[in-house]
């Protein structure tokens, strides 16, 4: 009875059910210095932000959210975003793979004196698991997403991973 229970218990391990949850992950990366904003909460036709896609060109163009603005993270130009954000009180919310990268581009914002600045919670990533549309670099909808790494792209859990 032990062996039996021993091989179920790998078996699970092995397929990933023994994976951390992702807020654990999110934790030991950011700090919350920004607010979350759930993928439910954004997908709602009342939530009017801006998207700023934090992710790098070749991630942006695989896919994003749908009228997402690329700023990038390695490249990421805090002057040339405020000249496209000049309303420092609007609805912003910042998003990557999962929301690590973005957090760090939402503390500058918030740091320029944006005051409605929100880190998606769980990314790109979260927002395809919840089965929300994305778009290709073309605007069409695609299920191709960017993982970054093979070390993140088990986080994605829907969708058809892209790797370079």
């Amino acid at each position: 009875m032990k062996t039996k229970t021993f091989y179920i218990f790998l078996s699970f391990s092995l397929l990933g059910f023994s994976q951390k949850p992702l807020s654990e992950l999110l934790k030991k990366h950011n700090n919350e210095s920004v607010p979350y904003i759930s993928v439910q909460e954004l997908a709602m036709p009342k939530t009017n932000a801006i998207l700023l896609d934090a992710r790098e060109l070749r991630e942006y163009e695989v896919s994003h959210l749908k009228d997402a603005l690329h700023v990038g993270y390695d490249e990421f130009n805090l002057e040339n975003v405020s000249k496209q954000l000049n309303n420092k009180d609007q609805i912003i919310v910042v998003y990557c793979s999962l929301g690590i990268r973005s957090e760090d581009i939402a503390e500058q914002l918030k740091n320029e004196g944006y005051t409605n600045i929100f880190n998606l919670y769980g990314g790109i990533f979260e927002w395809k698991n919840n089965d929300f549309k994305i778009y290709n670099s073309e605007n069409n909808e695609t299920d191709k997403v960017h993982v970054f790494s093979e070390k993140w792209s088990k986080w994605l859990l829907k969708g058809i991973k892209i790797y370079d």
